[in-house]
């Protein structure tokens, strides 16, 4: 009898703890990304700012997305420039980004970047992307440096370079490949020359 209620309230113990486990919902890490952290942009021009995330749960309205700005060699917490919550989007404070700041994203793909219109010398810093995509609230906001540059003075790309080695290496080793390629034939031409059989 003493077995029976030992067994009965294990039981119970089981139970509880499986509903207990069952009611807790799984919230994964968020993680946010951003292709580069240092951005050169042409005065004048625009910049995107791109921004994308990853949460193990769907995104919904109340994900929200914050975008701040600190300038240059401040010390001082980030101002809201952007802010995107249910689909609707509002403009930060800074009368300086006033109509100059869009949404450029896609919430269903998770891409969270914007769009800064009119650049000017005065937007050089550091802007932080910040997502929320509730239960998935626990994320570090990723930041990317943006500087601005004279028109036509972007720092060089590489691509030219890297395109230029990889096209060099093809036609090495086609000219290789031709190059044994005549070498066998003129071997075999010459093999059944000396052929008397």
């Amino acid at each position: 009898m003493a077995a029976a209620r030992v067994s009965r309230s294990r039981c119970g113990l089981c139970l509880l703890l499986a509903a207990v486990l069952g009611s807790v919902h799984y919230s994964g890490a968020l993680e946010i990304y951003t292709p580069n952290d240092l951005i050169y942009v042409e005065n004048g021009t625009y910049a995107k700012l791109p921004c994308t995330f990853k949460s193990t749960d769907v995104t919904s309205s109340m994900t929200s997305i914050t975008w701040t700005y600190t300038e240059e060699g401040s010390t001082a917490a980030g101002l809201v420039i952007f802010y995107y919550i249910g689909g609707k989007q509002y403009p930060g404070q800074l009368p300086r980004f006033k109509d100059r700041v869009t949404w450029a994203g896609d919430i269903n793909n998770r891409d969270v970047s914007i769009k800064i219109d009119k650049i000017t010398f005065k937007d050089n810093g550091t802007y932080s992307c910040s997502v929320m995509n509730p239960p998935d609230i626990s994320s570090t906001p990723k930041q990317i440096k943006l500087y601005v540059v004279e028109k036509n003075n972007l720092p060089a790309s590489n691509v030219p370079f890297l395109v230029g080695i990889i096209c060099a290496s093809i036609g090495g080793i086609l000219i290789i490949a031709i190059i044994v390629f005549a070498v066998v034939i003129t071997k075999k031409k010459r093999s059944r020359k000396d052929y008397t059989g």
